[in-house]
């Protein structure tokens, strides 16, 4: 089924919407969710959630890509539910390992005023990752978009280890520089 008949089947508010999907992008979901989470029923638990969460945003929103709309989706849940599962103690896993490795390049802050600096932040995210060459790109973004492991991005790239490491370090240092000239450092 094409995304525009799944999202038609949203605003109809029929139950063949989620089950349409499961099909088409259940695997999608549950793989970005592991990847963050590290553990098959957490996943799980995010992936319904995500379908619950499209249910009730798909009234109110159109999306125009829906596997990015449900990608991202998934991302924040899957964040959130390890966020509150370390919110004691940081460390171990994936999700916070990555994250920290973005924080000396990315300023943060969770203040209303500053959502306009968070957009102007995106964007130059992905203006600096559209200019990363193929794998820098693609090791970037497996990295911290998917929060896969490194070891895992090496096997998928054909790589060492290593050089998924130095990939990874040079581009932080590059988007650090490149923030930093846009003014947003």
């Amino acid at each position: 089924m094409e995304d525009r008949e799944i999202v038609d089947l949203y605003w109809q508010r029929s139950d063949l919407a989620i089950s349409e999907t499961e099909n088409k992008y259940g695997r999608y979901c549950r793989t970005i969710a592991y990847n963050i989470c590290g553990d098959d029923g957490d996943a799980e638990e995010c992936v319904s959630d995500t379908w619950f969460r499209a249910w009730n945003r798909m009234p109110t929103e159109r999306p125009a890509v829906l596997s990015a709309f449900l990608g991202c989706i998934t991302r924040s849940i899957a964040i959130n539910k390890i966020r509150a599962k370390h919110r004691i103690k940081r460390g171990g896993g994936q999700a916070p390992l990555a994250l920290d490795e973005l924080t000396e390049c990315v300023p943060g802050g969770t203040n209303p005023e500053q959502e306009l600096e968070a957009k102007e932040l995106e964007a130059a995210i992905g203006r600096f990752v559209a200019g990363l060459s193929g794998t820098d790109k693609q090791a970037f973004v497996l990295r911290y978009w998917y929060l896969a492991p490194v070891a895992v991005i090496a096997q998928r790239l054909g790589c060492r280890e290593a050089k998924i490491k130095s990939s990874l370090f040079r581009s932080r240092k590059k988007l650090k520089a490149y923030l930093q000239e846009e003014g947003l450092c």
